[in-house]
């Protein structure tokens, strides 16, 4: 009997893991990140039972967001993934969840984390990958959206040196936007100013750099209601 349990616990274990592996190359996420993986699912059955989405692509500050369901008729779809920068294959990823559809407008929101890395993205390198995927996005929708880079702020772990750092890189990487949108026919919504403080840690937005935060993306939004 003892052995028995062994070899279904054995076995269980053995399931789990190719389905984690199975599951990573279905969906385009690390083998080992479970959340990404559980959320790329939902999002993917999500996606398929609508039509002419709004789709909100990026980090762990989109993820976390309480956007409205819907405007002007077309739903809103929350598809942040946490950790998310711009080598994270976005669009490989959305392309095949949905399913041949299109969405009516796609709304990028990306870049801290490439700021953050221990060897931040260089401007070139930033500047290609995020290209790449305006590229990849533009055959899902002919309405695509940059949004810019929100500020990082000394708060929590993030000390002012590092704050500094980290916001020349993040200046960096907004000074190259704008063209970028334009050069890839994208819409380039600029952030107003946030309050202070805007974040909970220095990086994730407390509930008034939202409401900053949220009006953008609602205003690129609404580009796609004619």
């Amino acid at each position: 009997m003892k052995r028995t349990r062994l070899g279904l616990i054995v076995l269980a274990i053995a399931v789990v893991a190719v389905a984690a592996t199975l599951l990573a190359r279905v969906y385009h996420a690390p083998a080992g990140d479970a959340h990404r993986q559980v959320r790329q699912i939902i999002l993917y059955y999500t996606l398929s039972r609508l039509d002419d989405p709004i789709i909100v692509v990026g980090d762990s500050i989109v993820e976390a967001s309480t956007l409205p369901r819907s405007i002007c008729g077309h739903p809103i779809i929350n598809a942040g993934l946490n950790g998310a920068s711009t080598a994270s294959d976005l669009g490989s990823w959305l392309t095949p969840a949905l399913a041949n559809k299109r969405a009516a407008s796609i709304i990028i929101s990306l870049g801290v984390n490439d700021a953050l890395v221990p060897a931040p993205t260089s401007k070139q390198a930033f500047e290609d990958r995020y290209a790449a995927l305006l590229g990849e996005l533009s055959k899902l929708s002919t309405h695509l959206v940059v949004l810019a880079i929100a500020p990082v702020e000394a708060r929590g772990r993030m000390t002012a040196e590092m704050q500094q750092e980290v916001m020349a890189t993040v200046d960096g990487f907004n000074s190259i936007l704008p063209a970028l949108a334009k050069r890839t026919n994208a819409a380039f919504m600029v952030l107003p100013e946030m309050p202070s403080p805007h974040t909970t840690d220095g990086v994730h937005l407390n509930s008034n750099g939202y409401q900053t935060w949220d009006k953008a993306v609602m205003q690129g939004a609404a580009l796609a209601c004619g």
